[in-house]
């Protein structure tokens, strides 16, 4: 009912001169309305989410703009530095947090969020979904992918290695920037991909790439904006995709992927529903609207990802020039969590050797 007629109740009851203890009741009964009103009318949907889809030049403030107007509620984002720190918060809090949606894991650590048995089923409809692989999974709703690849600076590396092999047995003096596995999601991609291609020498092949690499940063975002762009090194460890943003941005195919033969691992990043919510039905919601083409939209230039479903023309022309890999490589998550600590462990020796 709404408040408006309240009032008119209240009017017409003190017009009619009710006796106290009537106008109690029905002002307390009006003061439990409103107070229930109060609380159902624009809740909050808190989403756990990472710098890259948040920030300002993110595909964040655009999703929002466009969650809210067909929600009616509020979108609030809580910004952690990295999917592994969003599934470390997820963790501390279990079933107290306060998060009902939480956004960028990916397919290095799904699993991991999976045995904490602190999310729900989705039951979106996943049709929509265009990705390299087959995706039926109850928990996890990819909203992008790509593969990794190692760009370069076009007016510093002339002819860059294609393939990992080459980039290996390449002079010590080529300099490469990569990412921590332990902290980074590409940096958990090149473990994958070097295991994917080397298996049981994956260890061996890591200690000379070694001697090759300048430094490994925490983030994507520290190695590329800080360093890889200062010319400090000529090539990062980064995504097939990160040539687009600059040809569309910045008007430049200074800074291209190396095609690799062996052929690229793939990334899904995902999200999915906090199972200790108040508000399912609404985080659902948002599932649901973020396999349509008012968020996927957003994702190639702001997320400088491919987007989860098909986008035809929408796609931008810039997407058509990039490297296309001649081969996708991918682990089952399932196998990513049995075997990450013994692969990083292998990692670590190799670089402290």
């Amino acid at each position: 009912m709404p408040y408006s007629l309240f009032q008119r109740v209240v009017q017409k009851s003190q017009t009619a001169l009710l006796p106290a203890k009537t106008q109690t009741v029905l002002g307390l009964f009006i003061l439990i309305f409103t107070s229930l009103s109060s609380a159902t009318e624009n809740p909050d949907l808190t989403v756990y989410t990472h710098p890259s889809f948040a920030a300002e030049w993110g595909p964040g403030p655009a999703v929002k703009t466009a969650f809210e107007q067909r929600c009616d509620c509020q979108l609030n984002y809580v910004v952690l530095d990295s999917g592994g720190d969003i599934l470390q918060r997820l963790r501390l809090e279990g079933t107290s947090s306060s998060a009902d949606l939480v956004l960028g894991l990916d397919t290095g650590t799904m699993e991991l969020a999976r045995a904490t048995g602190l999310l729900a089923p989705h039951n979106v409809n996943l049709d929509a979904l265009n990705l390299p692989i087959l995706w039926q999974d109850p928990l996890f709703v990819p909203y992008d992918w790509g593969h990794f690849a190692f760009v370069y600076d076009t007016e510093q590396l002339a002819n860059p290695p294609t393939n990992l092999a080459e980039l290996i047995a390449a002079p010590d003096d080529l300099k490469i920037i990569i990412q921590d596995p332990r902290t980074s999601t590409p940096g958990l991609g090149l473990l994958l991909w070097m295991r994917h291609v080397y298996g049981d020498d994956a260890g061996a092949k890591w200690e000379q790439l070694q001697k090759k690499i300048l430094t490994t940063t925490k983030s994507w975002s520290d190695g590329y904006f800080s360093l890889f762009m200062n010319g400090e090194a000529p090539m990062i460890l980064s995504y097939s995709t990160s040539p687009a943003y600059h040809m569309a941005i910045d008007k430049t195919e200074r800074y291209q992927a190396a095609a690799f033969s062996e052929g690229h691992y793939l990334q899904v990043e995902v999200a999915a529903v906090v199972a200790s919510s108040p508000h399912k039905a609404l985080a659902r919601e948002f599932l649901d609207f973020m396999l349509s083409a008012d968020f996927q939209r957003h994702i190639p230039l702001k997320n400088v990802m491919y987007p989860a479903i098909d986008l035809g023309a929408e796609l931008p022309d810039v997407f058509n020039r990039l490297i296309q890999p001649s081969r996708t490589l991918f682990f089952d998550p399932a196998e990513v969590a049995q075997h990450r600590r013994e692969w990083v462990d292998e990692w670590l020796e190799a670089m402290t050797r």
